[in-house]
């Protein structure tokens, strides 16, 4: 008989199989979180390249506005339109 200072063997081993699939979880956790933080850097720099982009673009549709004038004549009943530059 046990004494009543010391638990159940099968206890421990419970215990233990917890904390063990407890440590598992927070390695997957961790590994998620890894992965989610390089996943937000690149979508950063994704959208800094987009912002870049769409000004470079903005800019170019400007000075073409600008150094250039257009005359939008419709084609059909469809709603189609040519652009003639003049």
């Amino acid at each position: 008989m046990q004494s009543s200072g010391q638990p159940a063997t099968g206890a421990i081993q419970a215990k233990e199989r917890l904390y063990t699939q407890l440590a598992g979880s927070f390695g997957r956790m961790n590994r998620a979180l890894v992965q989610t933080s390089n996943l937000c850097e690149l979508l950063q720099m994704d959208l800094h390249a987009m912002r870049t982009f769409v000004g470079l673009d903005a800019a170019m549709w400007v000075k073409t506005a600008n150094c250039s004038s257009f005359e939008v004549v419709p084609v059909d009943t469809q709603g189609s339109f040519d652009v003639f530059t003049g």
